[in-house]
């Protein structure tokens, strides 16, 4: 059976390839953006197909259309983005809850919620299972996206309870790949642009502070995935349980690119986790899913993608790929 999707998010980093996997599963697709971190090039390519539909909308204002399923992807989810307006992130998660929640109530609709491993703050128990309830500071500056991103879930699990709504969410870590922003503000995006633009290298702290990252492929089977299955509302952890400290992942870089920069240690921002790795078990006992790309795989397809937007393909930089 084919579906009609809404992915609210669709322009952004992985909201463009989860519309551009629908299409190639022959399913309708209803991208809607407010273009605040989207991008219309992501969507280019699709943008003539007969089944992909563009909606110019902010989630925090109500629409209602007729759907049968909605991925609720919208929201900065870089430090960068997500602090230039703290107010607008906090409601775009709050209120873009609610209006997709009431949404999918009004028209039966299952919707997935895209949450986050922010909801884990910085863990005190490690690798981090989804029973975990986190170590959130409620009045810091990440406040705005780790805090909204708990009242969506709450408030995705009361419309399920109170309302009956079909929900699932998923807990997103570390993602990366093609079509993230040059000025994204997320730690390989941050790496690969600097390398590539013969930079130095920031690191905050001293580089001992890990993540797991998960290829942006990897993360869009999962959610279609979870989106599929039935009687299993979530959450669950998706991401890479592969722990990286931040210094390895700079020197891949660099093999990578061939970059001659050198490390640049800075402070560690304010409330930032030291350790962040996920714990897979459920997503790999309900789903049958766990991440198939290794992080120098992605690396090199992402170092591509950003030497041809960069224009650097005559460098000489990144050319060793």
């Amino acid at each position: 059976m084919a579906y009609r999707n809404l992915v609210t998010g669709g322009a952004g980093f992985i909201g463009s390839h989860l519309c551009e996997r629908l299409l190639e599963m022959d399913e309708e697709v209803l991208c809607l953006d407010n273009f605040f971190t989207g991008r219309k090039d992501n969507i280019a390519p699709f943008m003539s197909h007969p089944k992909f539909e563009l909606i110019r909308h902010d989630v925090t204002q109500s629409i209602l259309i007729e759907v049968d399923r909605i991925y609720n992807l919208a929201c900065p989810a870089s430090p960068v983005h997500y602090q230039f307006n703290p107010v607008k992130t906090i409601k775009t998660n709050v209120l873009g809850a609610l209006n997709m929640l009431g949404l999918a109530k009004r028209v039966k609709a299952r919707i997935l919620q895209a949450s986050t491993s922010e909801v884990y703050g910085d863990p005190q128990i490690h690798p981090q299972p989804e029973a975990y309830w986190g170590n959130v500071n409620p009045v810091g500056i990440r406040s705005c996206y780790d805090e909204g991103k708990r009242v969506a879930e709450t408030l995705f699990f009361d419309y399920h309870r109170q309302n009956k709504v079909d929900i699932r969410v998923v807990r997103i870590f570390n993602t990366y790949g093609p079509r993230m922003l040059v000025n994204d503000g997320r730690v390989v995006s941050n790496l690969i642009v600097q390398a590539l633009r013969g930079e130095p290298i920031t690191i905050y702290g001293d580089g001992s502070q890990t993540r797991s990252f998960c290829y942006q492929s990897d993360l869009v089977d999962g959610l279609i995935r979870m989106m599929n299955c039935e009687d299993f509302t979530g959450p669950v952890n998706m991401g890479n349980p592969a722990e990286f400290t931040i210094k390895e992942l700079a020197e891949e870089v660099l093999r990578i690119t061939g970059s001659k920069s050198a490390l640049d240690f800075r402070p560690l921002p304010a409330d930032d986790p030291v350790r962040r790795q996920p714990d897979i078990s459920l997503a790999r006992e309900k789903l049958g899913w766990e991440p198939k790309v290794a992080l120098s795989d992605g690396l090199v397809k992402t170092v591509r993608y950003f030497t041809e937007l960069l224009g650097l393909r005559k460098s000489g930089i990144g050319f060793r790929i």
